[in-house]
């Protein structure tokens, strides 16, 4: 068993076509499928089942390429740790971005980049915090800014900044002439949601103090990916929603109006860099929280505001 031919499953994994996981394997196709037919042949088992189109794993397959991205993580720790000794802050860093700051870090943090003389090449790719954690645990991905804390035994958090939360109501809500709105007395049946992938929208449950069991069902019910869209939702359909700091600072002028402090309450979120225990360039994780920090209003750098920080559900 050897590296290549754990790169060689994992590409075929990746693109379900063994000509296409050659192409990017820079192999023709036969020298791809020999070697994973070796390892099959060494292993006793078949990790491809190529009588389905696209190609997909076997059961025992999956189990074996979710290995296989560990295995070659840690291998290339080897390689990272040297740099680290040697301070080379060059390379790529494969970061995963939560959603709900993907849209408005993500424009502000390329234009940084882009004006730096960092060797750093960032490769960035928006997902949920739960398939983060998964990824970053089985080597996917180097990294992944994600609200925090997620408590996890197999994770190392940094923490870069803090964001508020703010109340978007509609245009002509009851609430409109409140300066501040008092969370407690919300009726949770008139705040919009993002779905469960979101630890954003378990943020608002513990803020809204929301109890389930208790609530009656809206006749309409809607929950959304996207703050975007939720916001979209109370402009048309009434009610209200809570968005983080960054989400309300980008918002147009004329939506500006419709934002509202939270009464008696300095509650935020945290974000963090979130890598593994494992991680060996730490150099580079620092490089990358400085990059970070400058990318966003220095009123968010706070560590005070730490204390405030509401729990993350994922």
């Amino acid at each position: 068993m050897t590296i290549q031919q754990l790169e060689y499953i994992i590409a075929v994994d990746n693109y379900r076509h063994f000509a296409k996981a050659a192409e990017a394997c820079y192999v023709t196709q036969p020298t791809l499928s020999m070697m994973i037919q070796k390892l099959e042949d060494e292993l006793e088992v078949k990790v491809f089942d190529r009588m389905v189109q696209p190609v997909a794993p076997t059961e025992i397959g999956a189990k074996i390429i979710k290995q296989a991205h560990t295995s070659i993580y840690h291998f290339n720790q080897i390689k990272e740790l040297v740099n680290n000794e040697r301070n080379v802050l060059a390379g790529d860093f494969k970061l995963g971005v939560i959603p709900t700051i993907a849209s408005y870090l993500v424009p502000e943090l390329l234009h940084f980049i882009q004006q730096s003389q960092t060797e750093i090449n960032l490769l960035m790719q928006e997902i949920p915090t739960y398939v983060m954690v998964e990824n970053i645990l089985n080597g996917k991905i180097d990294g992944g800014l994600a609200a925090t804390p997620l408590k996890h035994p197999r994770l190392v958090e940094i923490p870069i900044y803090y964001e508020k939360f703010y109340v978007y109501l509609s245009s002509g809500d009851a609430l409109s002439d409140e300066e501040e709105i008092d969370l407690k007395d919300i009726d949770i049946r008139r705040v919009w949601l993002l779905n469960d992938i979101h630890c954003l929208r378990g943020q608002v449950e513990v803020l809204c103090k929301r109890k389930k069991e208790n609530d009656r069902e809206q006749t309409a019910h809607y929950e959304s990916g996207s703050l975007d869209t939720l916001i979209n939702i109370v402009d048309y359909n009434g009610g209200l929603t809570i968005i983080p700091e960054m989400t309300a600072m980008g918002l147009p002028e004329e939506k500006q109006n419709n934002l509202r402090k939270i009464k008696g309450d300095i509650s935020v979120r945290e974000i963090s860099l979130v890598v593994s225990r494992d991680f060996v360039r730490q150099k580079m994780a620092n490089a990358i929280v400085d990059m970070i920090r400058k990318s966003v209003p220095k009123s968010m750098l706070d560590h005070e505001l730490k204390k405030f920080v509401v729990d993350v559900h994922y």
